[in-house]
């Protein structure tokens, strides 16, 4: 299938105010595309994009004063087909994992595994190594969190959403990665696009969506706490420890967002 997705995002800032913008798809979907990606400004910015030490594709800017908008249009082929499930996915020992894929066992900014790891191995101790383990996570997760966008809380942890069983999917994702490496299973959290295809729509505004992967049987397997059901047409834009790492923007200096608009959909 062809997808069409993109956003309009502005911001009012009072000075000139350095940005950090991840706002680009993944480079591993950048060979999927059938038109170009490109992020464009209505008035001239200075931009240099570099490409981050978790492989994202990132955009620095020195937002000028006053209201800035920042948009992007594009096509993209997906294989239409849902998120992989393979039950058969193994776990790895700790001392057989890649040098590069340790780092996902440690705890980060909102992944507090000191807090949850005995919970994590009371609760999920038992479970079947491997794929059943995670999914057994997701299950826990997504049953335990009730979303609700309007009490989104930038600063809540894993265990802050654990404690307060409610979130937006950030939160889902945050707890599922958490209790992922508390039990020696590498996991990251992923943003990008997620539309509502082969779904019943929502009715409320898009926005980017929060996800995980795990790391199974030699490769990364997608995860998703939220929705718990494989999904169609996902759109990676970038993968780290936790939301500090995918951060749409990053403002040095104060930076009113005044407009966000995102889109995702199945071209006809």
């Amino acid at each position: 299938m062809k997808i069409h997705a993109g956003f309009d995002i502005a911001y009012e800032c009072p000075q000139p105010t350095p940005m950090l913008l991840m706002l680009n798809i993944h480079p591993s979907r950048r060979v999927d595309l059938l038109t170009p990606q490109v992020l464009q400004f209505d008035r001239p910015v200075q931009t240099r994009e570099y490409v981050d030490g978790f492989g994202n594709s990132c955009a620095r800017i020195l937002a000028p004063p006053g209201l800035t908008t920042i948009s992007t249009r594009y096509t993209i082929y997906d294989s239409g087909q849902p998120d992989v499930v393979n039950w058969n996915a193994w776990q790895h020992e700790v001392q057989d994992l890649p040098d590069e894929v340790l780092v996902y066992l440690l705890g980060s900014r909102y992944c507090d595994t000191d807090r949850l790891a005995d919970f994590a191995w009371a609760q999920f101790g038992n479970a079947p190594l491997g794929w059943g383990r995670v999914q057994a996570v997701c299950d826990y997760v997504h049953n335990h969190i009730r979303f609700d966008y309007q009490l989104a809380d930038s600063t809540r942890t894993a265990h802050g959403g654990h404690t307060d069983k409610v979130g937006v999917c950030r939160d889902f994702a945050h707890l599922a990665v958490t209790l992922c490496r508390c039990l020696n299973i590498p996991a990251r959290y992923c943003t990008g696009y997620l539309g509502d295809i082969g779904v019943p729509p929502v009715d409320s505004p898009m926005d980017f969506s929060a996800w995980f992967q795990a790391y199974l049987g030699g490769q990364w397997y997608t995860f998703d706490a939220r929705h718990n059901t494989p999904r169609i047409g996902r759109i990676l834009m970038a993968t780290g420890r936790d939301a500090t790492d995918v951060a749409i923007s990053t403002q040095f200096g104060p930076a009113l967002l005044s407009r966000f608009d995102v889109v995702s959909h199945e071209v006809a």
